[in-house]
């Protein structure tokens, strides 16, 4: 015998049909509001999703067949969900998402899908702007002659990937293309052409974001003195972005082609530290590494005589300078006055002399650490030691300015150091710096004014010894506070808690040299971060150094729980 379950039942003309034990089929009246159909049944029924993921889904990365179908229809024809639809796929564009939403929807109710192989030429130079586009999926290259062949010659081309827009600006005002735009492989865009951007206005829309610029530049100093038609220019060729808290702006603003204005909210300016490179970190990892081997706090501690300190100014004033000409010319010196001619040799080998006084009298004791070992500019470093570390270096607030900071600084005096650009949830401006440069020729005014933008961000040696510092102190506050807190006495069966599968590990941000002479370490993953001009760093958050216990430091407060 076979029973149906409930939900393999099909209700039709007002009955419940269902299977016989003798395989037949039974048919029953039911009641409006019966035992086996709860009301709140046709409640869920009635609110249950009608999306069908399956429907968008498409191969990785490529625009989905059933958002392909929709945008086949006339805009006119296209439904309320179906816009909702494409609008919330679109999402992953920033440069669509960068649109307000009434003007998201819009677009979203007329683009069109297409999708062109590699060396197509999309938009050629000199030809009257049509339509514009946004890139959702492949790559394309911005060139000057008309067929975008040197874009395939250039080993450094130009190039707009998946997210980015373009053509905006000439289906705005009908003015002719300025440059040619040629796939680099095969591309999909997402078409808007300017009959449907008139038809269903959307250049109302734009018109008020075009407005928000105009009033945001009226209010700058840097502008007061440019007439409405100037400024006009300079809304007409910018365009507005918007970060969440944490999105990367920019890996380095300083080699950036953009000029960026803080409309809103603001962003921090970062610089990854090769902390390798700094002295004063080589000074702080051997001054902890001699605690390693957790001597006595007194051996540590115990003065010098005058002549140990003698030595060791001399060997930190002069670590690898020869003496042994300055002592050859002082014996010349004085068998001249005595009339002794200078003729015999003399032996300035390390057994009478040392050629440098590294080999013979060592600045630092000598270390029982057994570990792999690299070269640097400053000397031996633990492999495991050479790390490096993000550090704020600025914070840029509302209505100031990136990208003009070393403008017309001498090229000897500008800073090249690559400086990351991330969002703490702002909106900013953007405009071609070449375009600017246009605009504020032979404007002397406003280059005075953009002379007293420059900003001198501190050294990396300034920035490694302040996160020493910073260092330090957590690592002092995180003792006292074990010291002077009563530790939590976990029960004596502690539940399993199964581990989580994430790919973030607090171990794996920080660098313990406590365990850098034990052979076996344990395996967590390991942050990188490549860097122009360096090899991939790990970086860290933290340096977990030997040091003394604080009992030690401080002998009246031994026992846990004792409040200062």
């Amino acid at each position: 015998m076979r029973r149906l379950l409930p939900s393999q039942c099909r209700r039709a003309s007002g009955a419940w049909l269902g299977l016989l034990p003798n395989g037949g089929v039974s048919e029953r009246k039911f009641e409006e509001e019966s035992e086996e159909e709860p009301e709140c049944f046709e409640k869920k029924m009635q609110s249950r999703v009608t999306f069908d993921t399956m429907d968008f889904i498409a191969e990785e990365g490529h625009f989905p067949p059933k958002a392909i179908q929709i945008m086949q229809k006339k805009p006119s024809w296209r439904t309320e969900d179906e816009i909702q639809a494409v609008c919330n796929i679109l999402q992953v564009l920033d440069s669509y998402r960068n649109y307000a939403e009434p003007l998201q929807l819009l677009l979203a109710k007329v683009m069109r899908f297409e999708r062109f192989g590699r060396r197509r030429v999309i938009i050629k130079k000199g030809q009257k702007g049509n339509s514009f586009y946004f890139i959702y999926l492949g790559t394309v290259a911005i060139t000057n002659d008309e067929d975008g062949s040197s874009a395939f010659l250039d080993p450094h081309p130009k190039l707009l990937h998946k997210g980015s827009c373009f053509g905006e600006t000439d289906i705005l005002h009908a003015s002719l293309r300025r440059s040619t735009i040629v796939c680099m492989e095969e591309t999909e865009f997402l078409v808007v052409d300017r009959e449907d951007f008139f038809a269903n206005k959307l250049d109302q829309e734009v018109q008020k974001d075009a407005q928000y610029r105009f009033e945001f530049f009226r209010k700058m100093d840097l502008f007061a003195s440019w007439s409405d038609e100037k400024l006009w220019q300079l809304v007409n060729m910018s365009k507005i972005e918007r970060f969440s808290y944490g999105q990367l702006i920019s890996k380095d603003f300083g080699e950036s082609s953009f000029i960026m204005f803080i409309s809103k909210g603001s962003c921090e300016v970062l610089r990854l530290l090769d902390l390798g490179a700094s002295p004063s970190y080589h000074r702080w990892i051997w001054q902890h590494l001699e605690l390693i081997d957790d001597r006595p706090l007194k051996t540590h501690l115990r003065e010098y005589s005058p002549m140990e300190r003698f030595k060791e100014f001399q060997i930190k004033s002069y670590p690898l300078q020869d003496f042994s000409s300055l002592k050859l010319l002082h014996l010349k010196k004085a068998w001249g006055l005595q009339g002794t001619s200078f003729s015999r040799k003399i032996r300035t080998s390390g057994d009478t002399f040392p050629k440098m006084l590294g080999p013979k009298i060592q600045s630092r004791p000598v270390q029982s650490i057994k570990c792999a070992m690299i070269n640097t500019k400053l000397g031996e470093l633990p492999k495991e030691a050479a790390v490096g570390a993000y550090m704020k270096v600025h914070t840029v607030e509302q209505g100031e300015i990136l990208g003009l900071h070393q403008a017309f600084l001498p090229e000897g005096e500008c800073d090249t150091r690559p400086l990351i650009l991330m969002s703490l949830g702002n909106e900013l401006i953007r405009i071609r710096k070449e375009i600017f440069y246009e605009l504020i020729d032979n404007d002397d005014e406003m280059i005075k004014k953009l002379l007293k933008l420059n900003i001198a961000f501190p050294s990396d040696e300034d920035m490694c010894q302040k996160f020493l510092q910073e260092n330090s102190w957590n690592i002092f506050r995180k003792d006292l506070l074990q010291l002077l807190v009563e530790p939590h006495h976990s029960p004596p069966f502690p539940p399993i808690q199964p581990k989580k599968k994430d790919i973030y590990n607090p171990k794996s941000v920080v660098l313990d040299l406590c365990s850098i002479n034990k052979t076996t370490k344990p395996r967590y993953p390991i942050f990188m971060a490549p860097q122009k001009y360096l090899p991939p760093l790990r970086i860290v958050q933290a340096i977990k150094a030997p040091r003394y216990k604080i009992q030690e430091l401080l002998p009246q407060y031994k026992s846990a729980g004792v409040l200062i």
